[in-house]
Formats: C-alpha cells, structure tokens, sequence
C-alpha cells in the first residue's frame, strides 16, 4: 500500500479518540484521517475520506455499533473494518464477523496489538486477538472440527486460503482453478459451516488452530 494507512476512528468517547489518535499518530505508517462519535456519520465520512481501515466500537448510541458494522459492509463489501470492543464474550465476536468486520480486538489489548491488527487488515488479511479464541467453547470446537473433516481435500485447501484472506481471484490463481469455480466451492464451505462471511471461516480456521492469528 502506498503512503500512511487511512484510519476513521468511531468512538462516542472524546477521551477514548484522542487516546488513539496520540498512539496511532506516533506510527509513520498510520494517518487517522477522521474521527466520529455515533455510526450516522460513519457514511458520509467514508465518501468524504475514503479510509483504508475503520476502527469501530460496538457500544455507541443512536444506531450503535452492530448496525453501523452492517451498513458499512452492506454498501462496500470490501470495507475493512477492526471492531475495538470493552466485550470480549464470543456472542459480540460472532455477531461482529457474521456482520462484516475483518478484525476484532478488545480495548484491554496491548497498544501495539491494534497497530499490528491495522496493518494486517488493511493488508488484506483477518485479525482476531488471540485471547479471544481462547474462550471458545470446547463444544463448539468439537462441532466445527466434525464440519471440516467433512470436507473434500479441495474445499479444505480453498478453506484455508480463504482463511488466510486471499480473494477468490488469488486463489484461482494459486490452484490453477477458475474463478467462478473457486467462488461456488467457498459458497459451499460456507453453507455446510452454516457461515456468511470470510471472517467467519477465519475464525473457525483459528480457532481449530489451522491458521495462526
């Protein structure tokens, strides 16, 4: 990527912001290029910025965090957005990956865990703090994993490159496939997961320890 990495922070807290701004500011290849407080401005930002990688609180008011997450991802499917969340419970998690997000990280995180999760999702790549997959319920590890060995060598290989966030088009490329071909076998990974999104499978992919963070 060429010059700074453009951040929108969303966050009602002015204290919190200005916390992120000092620490983002101090890496040279971060730029926060705007800031806002409720997700009803997030829209008319993005048009007016165009930012790389938004970082987003879920606990906000007016139309919150979840449905500004959904919005963003409804009307740009290839919007990178970092959920920088107090929650650390699974259900927030899941809800943030079926929603759209590429990344999800809690506000107890290390400062350079969030410089690290940026410049991994705008890199195209899904970040999750690792902590995180920790509390994952052995039940529903046990589940994913009885899936997964379900799956057809193929689909396990496009899983997992799928996981590692490479596009359709990469992996088409990569395995000597055709494009549609590689998109009607994530369709199918995704159905038999029961997920909607790529985060989705990067999560599960994670949490089976299959990729790293």
């Amino acid at each position: 990527m060429k010059g700074p990495i453009k951040i929108l922070l969303v966050d009602d807290h002015a204290i919190v912001r200005a916390g992120f701004r000092l620490l983002l500011s101090a890496v040279e290849t971060l730029e926060v290029v705007a800031e806002a407080e409720r997700g009803e401005a997030v829209f008319q930002l993005c048009q007016e910025t165009h930012p790389d990688v938004i970082v987003l609180d879920l606990s906000m008011p007016g139309i919150g965090g979840l449905e500004t997450l959904r919005r963003v991802c409804l009307r740009d499917e290839n919007a990178k957005v970092l959920v920088f969340s107090v929650h650390d419970e699974s259900v927030y998690v899941n809800r943030a990956l079926a929603a759209g997000a590429k990344g999800y990280i809690t506000k107890s995180s290390a400062p350079h865990i969030l410089v690290e999760a940026i410049h991994k999702i705008a890199d195209g790549e899904i970040y999750i703090e690792q902590g995180l997959l920790k509390a994952s319920p052995s039940v529903q590890v046990n589940h994913y994993r009885s899936i997964v060995e379900t799956l057809s060598p193929r689909e396990f290989d496009i899983f997992l490159l799928l996981a590692k966030g490479l596009t359709a088009h990469k992996i088409a490329e990569e395995l000597c496939l055709g494009y549609k071909t590689v998109a009607n076998y994530g369709t199918h990974i995704k159905n038999k997961l029961n997920v909607a999104t790529v985060a989705e499978l990067a999560h599960i992919a994670m949490v089976l320890g299959a990729v790293g963070k």
